[in-house]
């Protein structure tokens, strides 16, 4: 497991990336929405899990826009990495087209942390219960149906990112299954690590609200 002192040199590193870059260029090509206020004081409000984060520029802070409430740091290394891979890839317009995990470059070295974090209990919570997997992700994320697999949803985590959840009914011969795709672009703008991470931020809120369910 990382420790946090990992997570802050990240945040770091991702920080330095975005030094010096143009702020207005960084929030159009990401999708986010560039603010001042009368003291010139600047903040790009970017949409990410249905919720509106502020983050400030050049002092990068996150927060949330509803509460004030900081987001956690392996969220705010994610945004800074979204907001650098938007804009080195020219905000990376959306292929339609799906692809696995697998098939994002370095996706096999970190298919394992893939599944453990995102595919295995998305399935372990969901497969028996599919449609409640669509009921909770419109409700939390405002996902809307997909024509994958026998129960899928396709979440808009950012502008330029969205994900696909898919469940298979199981039956006498075999187990429920799943999987989550993304569009062919995220690699533009992600690497796999990151991409792992992002799945995992989408499953585990759901299974929370799953939980509270029983």
């Amino acid at each position: 497991m990382p420790r946090i002192d990992d997570y802050k040199q990240a945040r770091e590193l991702g920080v330095k990336q975005l030094l010096g870059k143009n702020p207005d260029l960084v929030a159009r090509l990401s999708g986010a929405d560039m603010r001042r206020d009368k003291e010139g004081e600047m903040s790009l409000s970017l949409s990410f899990q249905n919720q509106k984060i502020a983050m400030t520029w050049p002092n990068f802070q996150f927060r949330l826009e509803k509460s004030q409430e900081e987001i956690p740091i392996q969220q705010q290394i994610l945004l800074l990495h979204y907001l650098h891979g938007a804009l080195a890839s020219s905000g990376a317009a959306l292929a339609d087209e799906w692809i696995s995990f697998q098939e994002v470059p370095d996706g096999r070295f970190y298919l394992d942390a893939f599944n453990k974090r995102a595919k295995i209990p998305l399935v372990q919570a969901f497969g028996a219960k599919p449609d409640l997997m669509v009921k909770l992700s419109a409700e939390i994320y405002g996902a809307k149906p997909f024509d994958r697999g026998d129960f899928s949803v396709v979440i808009k985590v950012l502008p330029l990112v969205p994900v696909a959840l898919i469940l298979w009914k199981g039956d006498e011969e075999f187990p429920p299954e799943g999987t989550l795709l993304f569009d062919k672009t995220v690699s533009k703008i992600l690497s796999a690590e990151d991409i792992a991470w992002l799945a995992g931020m989408v499953v585990y809120p759901l299974i929370g609200m799953a939980r509270q369910k029983v």
